[in-house]
Parts: structure tokens; sequence; C-alpha cells
């Protein structure tokens, strides 16, 4: 009976872990597409102007295209695209949440996206994408409630 119930432990820790896994991934999968596409447009001669929603105040508007999962996703001008991460409570964990995004980001974007490792830092990380002139930062930020979140910024250089 013991060994029938170890055993039966460590397969429902196992189907867990798997399923906590796939659920990771899936998180990837929700804004991958969207990333991609998101991405590909900075590339075009049209830039963001298939996706510009309503005026918001200053120079922002609303996006089409918000990624999945993310919120207050908006077009800066006619070259910057952002969205926040989900709040988490302190600093640390927002940290912690911009390293699992890194990794999200270039495990759906690819190597054509490599980090610029000497001008990023802690609370920034920016990736090239190698053959346009196209950069994302992944910056932690504090808002206006104090709660603290991850911003993706998409943006075309030299805009």
């Amino acid at each position: 009976m013991t060994k029938r119930l170890i055993s039966l432990v460590f397969a429902l820790a196992s189907w867990l872990s798997t399923a906590v896994a796939q659920h990771m991934s899936s998180q990837v999968v929700l804004y991958c597409a969207d990333l991609k596409r998101v991405a590909a447009l900075a590339t075009t001669e049209q830039r963001f102007a298939p996706i510009r929603g309503k005026p918001r105040d200053g120079n922002f508007s609303e996006t089409s295209l918000p990624l999945t999962g993310w919120k207050d996703c908006s077009l800066y001008g006619t070259g910057t695209y952002t969205c926040d991460s989900h709040a988490v409570v302190s600093a640390q964990e927002a940290e912690k949440l911009q390293a699992g995004t890194l990794h999200d980001v270039q495990a759906c974007l690819g190597e054509e996206w490599s980090e610029v490792k000497n001008r990023s830092s802690a609370r920034y990380v920016i990736l090239h994408k190698l053959a346009h002139p196209v950069s994302i930062t992944l910056s932690t930020d504090q808002t206006d409630r104090n709660e603290h979140v991850v911003r993706l910024i998409l943006f075309i250089r030299g805009n």
C-alpha cells in the first residue's frame, strides 16, 4: 500500500509539473502571435498605421492590436508601441517578471532579436532586431497606484 501511495504521489507531482510548464508556455503563446505581428508592422513602410485606433491624450492613440494578457496597450507618435504587464506588489517581483518576460519575448521572436547587454541594466533591458532598425525595451516601472509593472516598448530606432 505504501509503495502504491508513493507511486501515486510521484505520478501526481509529475503531472502537476507538466501542467504548470504547459501553462507557462501557453502564456507565451497567448501574446506571441500578437507581438510578432506588431514587430513585423514596425518594419513596413506603413509602420503602425494599420493598427492605429482612436486618439488619446497627448500624442498617444489606442491600438486595435493589444498584446493578449497585457494592458493599456497604445501607440505613441508614428513609431512607438507600448503595453504594460499585469501589476505586481513589489519592485523585486517586477524584476523577476521582467526576467521571465525577456525569456518569453526572446523565445517568441527568435534569434533575429538579441539583447544589447552593454546598454541593459537590472531595471531596463534592450533587444535589437538584427536586420531592421527596430528595438524593444522591457523596463520595470511603478504606477500611480504604487503597483509595479513591466513595460514593453517596441519602437523604430531613429524615428
